[in-house]
């Protein structure tokens, strides 16, 4: 049936967070990637303040090839409600699938997920609980460690929790240097490196400004390096890369900015090694409960714990410079290509759900209804 007919194609980017931006830049390559033939595609901007927005212009200039399309999108044209008659199927055997290209909260962490769940349309990427526990980066680590998944030393605190002591049980449980970082947002937005307790405050105080929850944990001195991981119930990993920063440590202005960083993929690694960090974002993905997508990040101490799981990014990047494309290419599924497959696997995932509502329905319920 999808052979034979377009599918529509519901990308939706920008969004309410600090991210917003990098969301409105990834929505380019994106379409630009998109085959005309296969997609009909609905690109709607979502603004600061929430509201739907459908980019006319941008749609208009898809129909005479990507060329036409700006460095960024922008959250801009006629407002429409989530699933105003624009993005639903001209009939019955049209499918639909959105595509959240939102990253930060209301958008990565489950909030769109939970819309488009009851609204009961396939979507790419992680359901609610996969996007809302890789998002906080303070609970994820809590269930990473209670599987046994290595990890730096860290410490979640809330903002009601900041007071004297906190400085003194970072130098007892950390030491120093250590991140702070906020523990709901992304693409090292708020993220400080502190060398002492002077400089804890002016980090925590930044932190607090993007997020109620904030993760301290202790600077690793090691390599960085990162796999993307593909699938549902069957995930497989990438080759894996390796990031060598061009500042003190990988932040904004080096992923999105300067372009400084260095991405060596593959990352220089023994067999062994590769296998090792392969199998572990496998698992990482899996107990996070991830589904279509994740990167996941991690420092390599070669001469001292190994491999430590950083993070899961259940929508990473999808800029010329970001690493989930690149190592999926390295790993020869060209960037095309990689969209067709996270959009195959939305539909897969949407059809195993609705055939268990459907029995459900079909069998009155649970028993004692």
């Amino acid at each position: 049936m999808t052979e034979h007919r377009k599918i529509r194609l519901v990308v939706l980017y920008g969004g309410r967070s600090a991210e917003h931006e990098v969301s409105c830049v990834t929505a380019v390559h994106v379409l630009k990637a998109l085959d005309p033939d296969r997609y009909d595609v609905v690109p709607i901007g979502i603004t600061a303040d929430g509201r739907w927005l459908l980019d006319e212009a941008a749609r208009a200039a898809l129909k005479e090839g990507s060329t036409g399309l700006p460095r960024a999108l922008e959250a801009a044209g006629r407002e429409v409600s989530p699933f105003s008659p624009v993005v639903q199927a001209p009939d019955a055997n049209t499918p639909v699938v959105f595509l959240p290209l939102l990253h930060g909260p209301f958008g990565e962490d489950g909030t769109v997920q939970g819309l488009l769940e009851v609204a009961g349309v396939p979507y790419v990427g992680a359901g609610v609980l996969g996007s809302a526990l890789a998002m906080d980066k303070a609970k994820a680590k809590e269930v990473l460690g209670a599987h046994g998944l290595p990890q730096a030393r860290w410490l979640g605190v809330h903002e009601d929790e900041v007071g004297p002591g906190l400085r003194a049980r970072v130098d007892r449980e950390l030491g120093w240097p250590v991140f702070v970082k906020p523990a709901n947002l992304g693409s090292s937005v708020g993220v400080s490196k502190v060398r002492d307790g002077e400089a804890l405050e002016r980090a925590l105080d930044l932190a607090f400004s993007y997020d109620e929850w904030v993760v301290v944990e202790e600077a690793v001195v090691g390599r960085e390096i990162e796999v993307a991981v593909l699938g549902n119930r069957d995930p497989e990993a990438s080759v894996p890369g390796e990031i060598v920063p061009s500042r003190e440590f990988y932040d904004y202005e080096d992923k999105y900015v300067v372009d400084g960083a260095g991405l060596v993929i593959p990352a220089p690694l023994s067999p062994a090694a590769t296998d090792q960090v392969r199998a572990l974002a496998v698992e990482v993905f899996a107990v996070l409960r991830a589904e279509g997508m994740a990167r996941v990040d991690f420092f390599y101490e070669e001469e001292g714990r190994g491999f430590l799981v950083n993070e899961a990014n259940t929508i990473p990047g999808f800029t010329p410079i970001s690493m989930y494309p690149k190592l999926w290419e390295a790993s020869g599924l060209p960037y095309p290509k990689l969209v067709d497959r996270l959009v195959e696997l939305a539909l897969e995932r949407h059809a195993r759900r609705a055939h268990r509502i459907g029995r459900s329905r079909a069998t009155g319920g649970p028993p004692g209804r």
